[in-house]
């Protein structure tokens, strides 16, 4: 379980400032959080996720895919910063200006979170439900240990694709569609 790193509420602002040291960290309710590096096969599934979705993304012209270390904001006082192993932001939703140097100062239309042996399930529903909370479309919930992939289009609207099935990105990814055995 990653432990707070300080006691004074910070905000997304503050952290953003922090020197880079390698480290993935998140904000929650304001505490930074210092996420502990993962293994090889998180590693494995979220690059093979983000290569897929982004190689659709670019070919269709739909937005943007970003990695692990890309902040959104997801709350405000006190500020929430998650940063899921895959995040899309549709087209429309880019500001004129471009990518922001900062961090996304929203929640991503599509977030995807691959498990951890380590993670803890109370944990993952709160992302899901922060994700929610922010606007997020769609939570994928990726499991390289069974290979399975739940997609979430809310807290409570669930569905569980196994090797066999077919995964494919609804009204956020139209038209994407890939077999499950794929991602992992």
């Amino acid at each position: 379980m990653a432990q707070p790193l300080q006691k004074s509420l910070l905000t997304a602002e503050e952290m953003f400032q922090f020197p880079s040291d390698d480290s993935k960290y998140e904000l929650i309710e304001g505490e930074v959080i210092r996420m502990p590096p993962t293994g090889a096969r998180h590693g494995k599934v979220s690059m093979r996720l983000g290569r897929l979705l982004d190689e659709y993304v670019e070919a269709h012209d739909l937005g943007v895919i970003c990695a692990a270390e890309t902040g959104f904001v997801l709350q405000r006082t006190p500020d929430i910063v998650r940063a899921p192993d895959v995040g899309f932001v549709t087209k429309a939703r880019i500001p004129e200006t471009g990518e922001p140097e900062t961090y996304w100062p929203f929640a991503p239309d599509l977030a995807v979170e691959v498990v951890s042996p380590s993670d803890r399930a109370d944990d993952i529903q709160e992302k899901i439900r922060e994700y929610f909370a922010a606007g997020t479309h769609v939570v994928w919930i990726v499991y390289p240990r069974n290979r399975t992939i739940f997609i979430y289009c809310s807290p409570h609207d669930v569905r569980a694709l196994g090797e066999t099935d077919e995964l494919d990105g609804g009204d956020v990814l139209p038209g994407f569609t890939c077999p499950v055995r794929r991602c992992f």
